[in-house]
């Protein structure tokens, strides 16, 4: 059935916003006036397909849940997790949380979960219908969670990781910000110099048809290359981002540059923390909330952002299906610290994996917001200095012929 959006007026004159399912625009009117509520404007917000079978997800599900913020589906399930606890019945619960999505996409989307559950289907089926919004993780905790009776748990748990996951992002994101804008400025404040102030310049040491030093001459042929010739810089940068991107798009061009990140100084190290870390997040929520290991290491596996590290969890996973445990698996490659390791190994022998693996990801989770903070810190004065040694070269190239003028008048 069809779902409208609603302004009105009620019997005391106030405005009020809602829904309400009709079977026409001029049902929900009809609806709307018989109970004392007058209309000023409705709007469809989705309108089921005849036929459940010929779905057009592929085409029309992609683009509406790629603008499904995580922040916002985070808000829902903490939402729903509160409405279920509250005794509502999990179609009411979605029905109420349609008007609360800020987005248009995230109602159509909601709508139709609601639709697929009067309709026979299970949350996690519904779910399941929209890949690209809701994760293998959050599809799987909800079916744990029908299965056991505990879907308001399982929902709050879904809740805090994504909470957690989004704060993490958010911190990280916050200490890039100011360093990132220094970068930006720096950049600008250079074709600027170079485009407008330095040829006015060094005009007049061309005209004086005097030899210049060798870095005036170097910094007036960078200076007109960049006042002439930007739109080459600006083109062969669209196309190192394209390119880039197509091979990324590519299994090989992927697994070289997972490969690639991990062996960088620095950098590798930190993707490898914030993977490890992941890993042990998600892998704990998933077995606290009774899904079996293995299914969990297949779930994981697609979620740590790594080829390689998810080359090791796949292998672990053939392995711990063979018999054998999850520490001595994961062991076979270097991917994994040993200090993780000898945890996961401690979890598995007292029985308290998931705690273990909880307290795991907090390790890493720590040191990886702990080593974005102190690479910023060094990256600010590098910047500073960077752009200082790049100004005092203008500078210098600019007083070198002054001073040599000096010399010839004395």
């Amino acid at each position: 059935m069809p779902i409208y959006e609603y302004t009105a007026l009620n019997i005391k004159g106030k405005t009020v916003s809602d829904i309400i399912d009709a079977d026409s625009t001029i049902a929900a009117r009809q609806k709307l006036r018989s109970a004392n509520i007058y209309p000023i404007s409705i709007k469809e917000v989705y309108e089921r397909e005849a036929k459940k079978e010929s779905r057009l997800s592929e085409l029309l599900t992609k683009p509406l849940s790629s603008r499904v913020k995580p922040a916002e589906l985070a808000m829902m399930t903490r939402q729903l997790a509160t409405l279920l606890g509250a005794g509502f019945p999990l179609v009411s619960a979605i029905y109420t949380l349609i008007p609360q999505a800020s987005s248009t996409a995230f109602k159509q989307i909601l709508s139709q979960i609601k639709d697929s559950i009067e309709e026979g289907s299970s949350f996690a089926e519904a779910l399941a219908l929209y890949p690209n919004t809701f994760s293998p993780i959050y599809i799987n905790m909800v079916k744990s969670g029908e299965s056991s009776g505990t879907l308001e748990l399982v929902l709050q748990r879904l809740a805090d990781i994504s909470e957690r996951q989004q704060a993490l992002t958010n911190r990280i994101r916050s200490a890039l910000a100011y360093p990132i804008l220094m970068f930006f400025i720096g950049v600008i404040v250079l074709f600027v110099l170079l485009t407008y102030i330095v040829p006015s310049i060094t005009a007049i040491f061309t005209d004086m048809g005097q030899t210049l030093p060798a870095p005036t001459r170097f910094l007036i042929a960078a200076s007109e290359f960049t006042k002439t010739g930007w739109w080459i810089i600006l083109l062969g940068l669209i196309a190192l981002i394209v390119g880039f991107r197509r091979i990324k798009k590519t299994d090989a061009g992927k697994y070289r540059w997972d490969q690639m990140v991990l062996k960088f100084p620095g950098i590798g190290t930190l993707v490898q923390k914030l993977a490890v870390g992941r890993f042990a997040r998600t892998l704990g929520t998933l077995l606290d909330n009774g899904v079996s290991l293995l299914t969990a290491l297949n779930i994981v596996k697609n979620v740590v952002g790594n080829r390689l590290v998810a080359d090791t969890i796949e292998y672990a996973a053939n392995e711990v299906e063979k018999g054998n445990s999850l520490a001595r698996s994961l062991s076979t490659s270097d991917i994994f610290p040993h200090i993780s390791i000898q945890m996961i190994q401690v979890g598995e022998q007292s029985g308290e994996l998931e705690t273990m693996l909880g307290k795991v990801a907090d390790i890493y989770e720590n040191e990886v917001e702990n080593t974005i903070i102190g690479l910023t810190t060094l990256l600010e004065p590098a910047i500073i200095l960077v752009m200082g040694v790049i100004v005092g070269f203008i500078v210098l190239s600019i007083c070198l012929p002054i001073f040599e003028m000096n010399q010839l008048i004395r």
